[in-house]
């Protein structure tokens, strides 16, 4: 049986997201978010409608925050369930 430990999970979760959503942040910095976004709805066959607003450090440190804060409680609760689940 595997045990996984809780602060593991939920850190190697929360990095996950925070660095994906850091990787976000910085695409709408220089720019290259709007066709990037655009271009994967389109190939989902999907209109783009939604526009990428101007790049604020407070609102990108805000999204890296509250998505590294919400990965490490997904991933607490995901080890916690599945230690309990796996005795």
């Amino acid at each position: 049986m595997v045990t996984i430990r809780p602060h593991a999970a939920a850190l190697v979760l929360a990095i996950l997201l925070g660095t994906w959503h850091l990787l976000w942040a910085v695409l709408v910095a220089v720019g290259l978010a709007q066709p990037l976004i655009d271009f994967i709805l389109w190939i989902h066959f999907i209109r783009p409608v939604y526009v990428v607003e101007r790049f604020n450090v407070g609102t990108a440190l805000l999204l890296i925050g509250v998505t590294a804060a919400v990965g490490y409680g997904v991933g607490w609760c995901f080890a916690i369930l599945w230690n309990k689940l796996h005795r």
